[in-house]
């Protein structure tokens, strides 16, 4: 029976005879002898009562020896070994928070060679501190997996004992490199299935560790502050993760124009619904309702859960009240009796295009990561009439040309790299904007179109109606790209068939250069990029607000837009400015409040909507000239260009229009032929060996002279040659009668 009991209990068969020895001593100096069974028996009870046999140093050999067992038993193919029980224990070292806090661990010195706290001896030894933060950063920390702010590095400790292998009946137990779980503490090879380790948890509710880990530092937030409002990021703003919000300094220009954009706007009609598509942090929508209050109802989206919380902890900031919303009252911070509802912004947690499906907007600003053209379609179907639409693409990878099957995917358009790739781009992001547009039935007018070296922003005013969608669709166009010498202009309107779509072009490469020298871009947008009143009143409003960064770039557009070289800007309200019209509608200003009658969200009668038609078909030479010239990219070898702006004066005074351009700091925007450009930029450039002493006139003169030299020597040897040939052709003549005088004497 003790047998029994102990096989029951697990004991092996050595330690059962060790049992009935101890029992049978027991047994025979308490009762002076006695049955062995009952003894035994009286043995089994007690172990199984109290789990405590009566010597402790076989209890001990016992526990080794189970674990060893126990462990033999196991499957060695199993991902997940060990796992920890529920009471809180202390996390791993793997486990952390950021880079800094591993790389304390590892006490990083330059003077001493540090071993790695995440890696034995034999795998990575000792060495300086600079290599080792490479080490941690490299092979621990880039391949980590994410869960609520921690990241589960790699290990290589031995933790965990790989599947043994046996050369010459010895085993050898090999160290695998592992992650440890932060919720289960279980040890799992493969990235991706711990990946779909926490997942599962995810999926059951378990997502809370059971290590005792401490909360995050709230300290650890910055506080930015930009156009008077404070916003508090992440320490990694600008290198987020996933779940983490962005906030780049570099789009600070970015947010000016948007902002200016939205202050015109909401000069025309009070007050005006406003969406910010995509929060992150809230920095733009908080600009909003700080400075224009009341003209304004601020809703900040995003689908993010830890944006949303910082959106609201930034509104808290900047002492603005979130918006209760019906749905979520117990949520959100309720207003108290008797305060004004001026400075409120509503929060919501929604995808972009859900929330512009159910609600309609005045003004939309969508600034996703990346493309904004799946978003299109939703921003057009509700925005009200006259309403404004912002967008910002940050992919210039596929629009600056640099990976041409995405943008053929993205935008459905065919582009190459050329010299005026970032007015290209432009066009690109107009041309889907204005097809987007048709499918709702609303044609656009372009405000402003700017494209830097991070972001191209693109502003466009909504006009409702097939007629205006109409007009709009019929702009885009395909472009005729000479690779040669850059020269390049629009297709003709209509559906006919060209039979040679060369002779388009001005120059005559295509004569002069073997095989195909052109190509076909697009479609792009053929219209106008900017909107000259639109400009001077965000030039306008820039200086009432006190933009001083936005201020040079909004001069040098307007001048674009009217495509000359004064610079003669007036920063208060003229009365010319405030008959300015846009869009083919005149938009109504402070001074004209009681001649408009413009209604948010209602359509114009039919007989403004029919005078808005007329005064849309402005004539084409007002528009500002398409695309642009680098004069480096034009210069004559072996020649010293004049100055920019000395030049954009000849080009003026040779009867062009003509102005700078925003896209390119060398590019020059006129009306001028590629070879009248040519012509006069050789005119005014002087030879480099005469150091840029002599004037350019004066050196034309002689390089006219030594022209003039040259074709009167290639004319006097043309007539030489056809003197040649007429003797010779006389000689062969003189020949042949000769040789048959009965045929010529006939003749």
């Amino acid at each position: 029976m003790a047998a029994g009991e102990a096989v029951e209990a697990g004991l092996s068969a050595e330690r059962l005879q060790e049992a009935e020895k101890e029992a049978a001593e027991n047994g025979a100096s308490s009762a002076g002898g006695g049955e062995a069974a009952a003894l035994n028996g009286e043995v089994g009870c007690t172990k199984v009562e109290n789990n405590n046999l009566s010597v402790k140093a076989g209890s001990e050999v016992e526990t080794k020896e189970e674990r060893t067992e126990h462990e033999s038993i196991r499957e060695p193919d199993s991902n997940i070994l060990d796992v920890s029980s529920d009471y809180p224990r202390e996390k791993h070292l793997s486990i952390q928070r950021q880079l800094a806090d591993l790389e304390k661990l590892a006490d990083l010195n330059e003077a001493e060679k540090k071993p790695c706290p995440l890696c034995p001896e034999e795998k990575f030894k000792a060495c300086y501190g600079h290599k080792l933060h490479r080490h941690l950063q490299n092979l621990h920390w880039k391949i980590s997996v994410e869960f609520e702010g921690y990241r589960m590095c790699i290990c290589h400790l031995p933790c965990r004992v790989a599947k043994p292998n046996f050369v010459a009946d010895q085993a050898f137990s090999k160290m695998g490199a592992h992650y440890h779980c932060i919720i289960c503490s279980a040890t799992i090879t493969r990235r991706t299935d711990m990946i779909g380790h926490i997942n599962r948890h995810v999926n059951k509710g378990e997502t809370e560790s059971r290590f005792i880990t401490a909360p995050a530092p709230k300290s650890s937030c910055e506080v930015l502050k930009e156009a008077d409002t404070d916003v508090q990021v992440l320490p990694n703003y600008f290198t987020p993760q996933k779940t983490d919000s962005y906030f780049n300094p570099k789009m600070k220009l970015n947010r000016q124009l948007i902002f200016c954009a939205l202050a015109v706007l909401a000069e025309e009609r009070k007050p005006i619904e406003c969406l910010d598509a995509f929060g992150a942090t809230g920095i733009m929508g908080l600009q909003w309702a700080k400075h224009l209050r009341s003209s304004v109802k601020v809703t900040i989206n995003d689908c993010n859960e830890n944006s949303v919380t910082m959106i609201q902890e930034n509104c808290h900031l900047n002492k603005m009240k979130v918006k209760v919303s019906a749905k979520e009252e117990d949520n959100y911070e309720a207003l108290e009796d008797g305060e004004e509802n001026t400075d409120t912004i509503e929060v919501t947690k929604m995808d972009a295009n859900v929330i512009m499906h159910l609600r309609s907007f005045d003004f939309i600003h969508l600034d996703p990561f990346g493309t904004s053209v799946n978003y299109l379609d939703s921003a057009f179907r509700n925005v009200r009439n006259l309403g404004i639409v912002s967008l910002t693409s940050t992919d210039i990878s596929s629009l600056y040309a640099k990976a041409q099957h995405v943008t053929l995917r993205h935008y459905g358009c065919n582009i190459v790299r050329t010299e005026y790739y970032k007015e290209l781009a432009a066009r690109t992001v107009i041309a889907a904007v204005a097809r987007s547009a048709a499918r709702c039935n609303k044609g656009i007018e372009v405000l402003l179109a700017v494209a830097l070296e991070h972001f191209v922003l693109v502003v466009v005013r909504v006009l409702r109606g097939p007629s205006p969608a109409d007009d709009s669709v019929k702009k885009v166009r395909y472009l005729i790209h000479c690779q040669w010498c850059e020269e390049r202009i629009f297709q003709k309107e209509g559906n006919m068939v060209e039979e040679n779509p060369y002779q388009q072009l001005p120059c005559d490469c295509h004569g002069s250069m073997p095989g195909r020298t052109a190509v076909v871009l697009g479609p792009l947008w053929s219209g106008a990029l900017f909107n000259t009143g639109f400009l001077r009143r965000m030039l306008f409003e820039a200086v009432q607000y006190g933009l001083d960064d936005v201020q040079p770039l909004l001069k040098t557009v307007v001048c674009e837009a009217e495509c000359t070289t004064s610079k003669n800007f007036s920063t208060h309200s003229p009365s010319d400015e405030n008959k300015q019209e846009e869009c083919g509608v005149y938009i109504k200003t402070p001074d004209m409040l009681a001649e408009s009658d413009v209604v948010p969200g209602k359509r114009k009668n039919n007989e403004v909507m029919r005078n808005a038609t007329k005064r849309q078909k402005t004539d084409n030479s007002a528009e500002h000239p398409a695309f642009y010239y680098n004069i480096h990219r034009h210069s004559i070898k072996g020649m010293n260009m004049p100055k920019l702006n000395k030049f954009l004066n000849y080009l003026s005074e040779a009867g062009y229009r003509v102005s700078r351009t925003h896209f390119d700091p060398m590019g020059v925007r006129t009306n001028a032929p590629l070879a009248q450009f040519k012509t006069v930029l050789m005119k005014h450039s002087t030879p480099t060996y005469a150091g840029g002493q002599t004037e350019g006139p004066l050196q034309l003169t002689e390089d006219v002279q030594v022209g003039d030299q040259l074709q009167a020597a290639a004319d006097s040897k043309a007539k030489d040659d056809e003197f040649l040939e007429e003797k010779k052709s006389g000689d062969t003549a003189a020949i042949f009668t000769e040789d048959c005088p009965t045929h010529c004497a006939a003749n």
